[in-house]
């Protein structure tokens, strides 16, 4: 395993739960960022927060694309798992994104991107998928991405190194994101 390549794919992978911490924790320091002219054409903060959310989104993915190609061999976009393992990844995947799409679905936009941090009034929701955990968009992610990694790199001995990471980073967000 190249150990600089893991740290820029871990670095990569850490700005986003950082900043979402960040903002979390010190939604004061966001709003007064927000406040800047070039920002504040984005929009109120939770739009900002909204946009950044697509630029951690982009990173996530070409992380993951640049660990397909760099440890593909050839057959970097070409899945590699087992019927078992694909089939598995795929229900993971469609799991995932279903509680996703949930969450947005009952939160909307405000809500998802921290709008009660941010001024906004949200109500409390203990419907689906919130009846289901306490954060069902950080489980959907991370079951997204671990049915991503069982397709496209299973069984080789990479595939479970991002996943992994991914998990740590995820849990350290939601403990450190209580309030």
């Amino acid at each position: 395993m190249d150990l600089l390549f893991l740290a820029l794919c871990a670095t990569a992978l850490s700005i986003e739960r950082i900043a979402y911490l960040c903002i979390w924790r010190r939604p004061d320091i966001f709003h007064r960022f927000c406040g800047k002219p070039l920002i504040a054409a984005g929009g109120e903060p939770v739009e900002v927060l909204q946009k950044l959310f697509y630029a951690f989104k982009a990173i996530q993915v070409s992380v993951f694309i640049g660990w397909f190609v760099y440890f593909g061999e050839g057959m970097a976009l070409a899945p590699t798992g087992t019927p078992l393992s694909m089939t598995a990844g795929g229900i993971l995947i469609i799991t995932g994104q279903i509680l996703n799409f949930s969450v947005f679905y009952r939160l909307g936009n405000i809500g998802v991107f921290y709008g009660n941090k941010l001024g906004h009034e949200v109500s409390w929701c203990e419907g689906f998928p919130f009846s289901v955990c306490r954060h069902p968009q950080y489980v959907g992610a991370l079951i997204s991405v671990w049915g991503l990694f069982l397709v496209m790199r299973f069984p080789h001995e990479d595939w479970l190194v991002l996943p992994l990471i991914e998990t740590l980073f995820y849990a350290l967000g939601a403990h450190f994101e209580r309030s």
